[in-house]
């Protein structure tokens, strides 16, 4: 059967569309229908209307992926039923795997009759027109149209020829349109050639018919172009996968493969379902579900995901997910319900075409029947007119002008690892003139790192690492946790535990140790004054000074002085409150006679997070905000350091979403709200826009959020502000440039200087492929990075 069908609970349902789906409950059998020829709003009318039935619980049309979701009562009707419905409007429905896209357009047995259509046209042309002697004239009919007697010439025939085989797919298509009353392009057109036929105009009809089916096919192909971009994702996930059982591998569909089981990857295959790595190392290309270029290196224990490619090493993987609830498999269901998610653009041109239909179709019937009356002239002059007038009235281009624009946007930003969870939020981050950033996470990586050390005495910085090390590496303190992973990435920790004894935390000071025997301590300043030390002088080497373990950007946090004894530094006055006013946490560590030095711990900004802020302000971002229930003094250096504008500290949840609200009602465009998608959820949904970082894996940031960026990559949200603004202004410009040339045609065409010729080619074909070709240039829309970025990235491939 051309479906695919499951069972739903409450919260798995198919969505109901704005203007209502065919019940309020979600809950029944969900059926996902491929229905290719469904590419417009007035398509996906129809198909609605002939669903509106007993036993349909919700409807959800997603006209430019081409797609139906509904969800059902079995009890009431099945699958057969639904087929014959959208099939009785005129809609074949495809295989249930099939992605829309045409691959034999061209070849299909309407481009045949359009091309023999075509030929015959040219035909009639060359009799009429170029070669007037050598067309015959078989009979004369009289008394049957209101223009006069009919002459049966060559070209004549020609022209019947042509809208006898060009025409039927248009004629087959009103009469749906006829019987579900929608005032659509089929049914003008049908409407256009049976009028023309009966008042023996066959050029005319013959023109429709050819031209009508000529820019059918090219708007389809338009069409398929926009749905080749979701076809892109959804080839990212392997069909088959290799499974471990009893010690043997097997190739089965991915659709066969049990979470738990082990799958079997080698290097240059793609990772088949989500799952974490058991066995083996390698490097990971996450870029179809992340967007980062720079392959991942994975151990037993790392997260992949299905559609990754394994560049490099042997793997097994221990599925976690079904291959329907993979990452990229919802990615890939997501952004094809956000294509079927109207925009308020959407909603402006469907609002506008059900007022300039009627009111052109209207304009059309009183050209060509009070034309004669009112103004004079022949008959025939003024029905071309109305009849021209009538194709006109076809806002195709127009209706078509946003979804193409979104379908484009969203696929492009899926393909670069960013998430848009509909149209409407694509339209509404294009608008955004503010953006509150939330710092621990966001603007800094969320993890505790050392960024100091400063020796003291006659010790190195590797020295102080080394003791702090191994005295440390018992507490659970997370300031602890940071200088223990510092040291051991250094390769500095002690000889071994076993030299560590006597083992104290002291509450809220710090700890103590006996290290091979000579008693060490590690914790706050005051701590070592109670010790009896003078922090205001400290001495340290000749070549002393702060050694920078990972913001080599900044300067050195104070110069050593001279002294009688050497150089020295004054810890109490200069060195401890300058890195505390950067916003890190400090311990000292020594013994109980002699200071060996200073490290200084801190949430470290992310590298990129001052040019992200940069290029927000480049994109016309007014104010950009720094939201953090971290203390202000901290939170004021990281803020002044990546550039904010404002900094609201000791924020907690609710008052977040004050802000929030706060900086909304003091900008004029939207508020977009960056944050991990969990903990700062109340004011991700306060936002006009709700932006989660490093959703990739986390159900609930890629549920939750209006744009999830995938990978934890801060990069890529100037991306979503730049593709979102250019997505709006090419829906302006798109609907724009629809309504002017359709006004032109419109005022035109009862001055007869329109001809129906061109009315089709330039109203109709012209235009949806203009509109079409302008959105597909979103596609084209790639992430700016950093030049840091960009120059490692240069430095490493040489």
């Amino acid at each position: 059967m051309s479906a695919s069908r499951e069972s739903t609970g409450p919260d798995d349902g198919a969505t109901d569309r704005p203007e209502g789906g065919t019940a309020d409950r979600s809950d029944g059998t969900k059926l996902r229908l491929a229905v290719p020829d469904m590419d417009c709003s007035s398509c996906a009318g129809k198909v609605e209307g002939a669903l509106d039935r007993e036993g349909v619980l919700s409807v959800d049309t997603r006209p430019t992926t081409g797609v139906v979701v509904l969800t059902y009562d079995p009890d009431t009707t099945d699958v057969e039923a639904l087929t014959a419905a959208v099939e009785g409007a005129g809609y074949a429905v495809a295989d249930a795997e099939s992605d829309g896209v045409a691959d034999d357009l061209f070849t299909s047995p309407r481009a045949v009759a359009t091309a023999v259509g075509g030929v015959f046209l040219a035909v009639g042309l060359a009799l009429e027109w170029l070669l007037p002697g050598l067309d015959p004239t078989f009979a004369t009919v009289g008394g049957v149209g209101f223009l006069g007697p009919w002459a049966v010439t060559g070209a004549s025939v020609a022209y019947l020829v042509a809208v006898a085989v060009a025409g039927p797919p248009i004629l087959r298509n009103g009469f749906y349109s006829l019987r579900g009353l929608s005032l659509d392009i089929d049914l003008l057109m049908s409407v256009g050639v049976v009028a023309a036929l009966l008042v023996d105009l066959p050029f005319e009809a013959a023109t429709l018919a050819v031209l009508f089916s000529v820019a059918e096919l090219l708007e389809r192909y338009s069409i398929d172009r926009a749905r080749t971009s979701l076809r892109e994702l959804m080839e990212l996930s392997p069909d088959e996968a290799v499974v471990i059982r009893d010690g043997d591998e097997e190739t089965v569909p991915v659709e066969r493969v049990a979470t738990g089981e082990r799958l079997a990857v080698r290097p240059g295959e793609r990772v088949p379902l989500d799952g974490v790595v058991r066995e083996g190392s390698g490097a990971v290309d996450e870029s179809p579900i992340t967007g980062e270029s720079v392959p991942a290196e994975k151990e037993p224990g790392d997260e992949v995901y299905a559609g990754s490619i394994n560049e490099a090493g042997y793997l097994e993987v221990e599925a976690t997910a079904a291959a329907e609830d993979s990452t990229i498999a919802r990615v890939v269901e997501l952004v094809e319900a956000a294509n079927g998610e109207e925009t308020r653009a959407e909603r402006f041109v469907d609002r506008f075409a059900s007022v300039y239909t009627p009111i052109v179709v209207a304009g059309a019937i009183a050209t060509a029947t009070l034309g004669p009356v009112l103004l004079g002239g022949g008959a025939e002059t003024w029905f071309v007119r109305g009849l021209t007038l009538l194709v006109v009235a076809c806002p195709c281009a127009f209706v078509i002008s946003t979804p193409v624009s979104v379908v484009s946007g969203v696929t492009a930003a899926a393909r670069n690892g960013v998430l848009i969870k509909g149209g409407e939020h694509l339209e509404a981050a294009g608008d955004v003139d503010a953006v509150a950033l939330d710092k621990t996470g966001t603007l800094t990586r969320g993890e505790l790192s050392v960024t100091d050390v400063v020796p003291l005495g006659g010790r190195d910085a590797g020295d102080v690492l080394a003791c702090a090390t191994a005295i440390e590496r018992r507490s659970e303190h997370p300031v602890a946790e940071a200088i223990v992973a510092r040291g051991e990435e250094a390769g500095r920790e002690s000889d071994g535990e076993t030299a560590v004894t006597g083992f104290e935390a002291l509450t809220g000071e710090g700890v103590r140790a006996d290290l091979d025997g000579e008693t060490h301590y590690a914790g706050k300043p005051s701590l070592f004054e109670e010790l009896g030390f003078d922090l205001s002088h400290a001495h340290v080497r000749s070549d002393g000074g702060v050694v920078r373990e990972r913001d080599g950007d900044s300067k050195a946090a104070t110069e050593p002085e001279p002294c009688d004894h050497g150089q020295y530094l004054d810890l109490a006055s200069e060195t401890i409150p300058r890195l505390q006013a950067e916003g890190k946490t400090v311990v000292l560590v020594g013994t109980e006679t002699e200071l060996e030095g200073v490290i200084a711990v801190a949430d470290t900004v992310r590298p990129e997070a001052a040019w992200v802020v940069d290029r927000l302000h480049e994109l016309g971002i007014d104010r950009v905000a720094m939201l953090t229930g971290d203390n202000e003094r901290t939170a004021r250096a990281i803020g002044d350091r990546v550039g904010v504008d404002e900094v609201r500290a000791e924020l907690l949840p609710d008052e977040k979403v004050a802000a929030v609200r706060e900086l909304a009602a003091e900008t004029e465009g939207g508020v977009a709200m960056v944050g991990d998608g969990i903990n700062d959820a109340p004011a991700l949904a306060a936002a006009d826009v709700g932006i989660a970082m490093g959703a990739a894996g986390t159900d609930t940031a890629i549920e939750t959020a209006d744009v999830a960026l995938m990978a934890d990559d801060l990069t890529r949200l100037p991306y979503v502000i730049d593709l979102s603004s250019r997505a709006s202004e090419t829906i302006r410009t798109n609907i724009g440039a629809s309504l002017a040339v359709k006004a032109v045609l419109a005022a035109g065409a009862p001055l007869g200087y329109v001809s129906v010729a061109m009315a089709v080619v330039v109203g109709d074909m012209g235009m949806s492929l203009g509109v079409t070709g302008n959105a597909l240039r979103l596609g084209n829309v790639e992430p700016a990075e950093p030049p840091e970025a960009g120059a490692e990235s240069a430095e490493s491939s040489a």
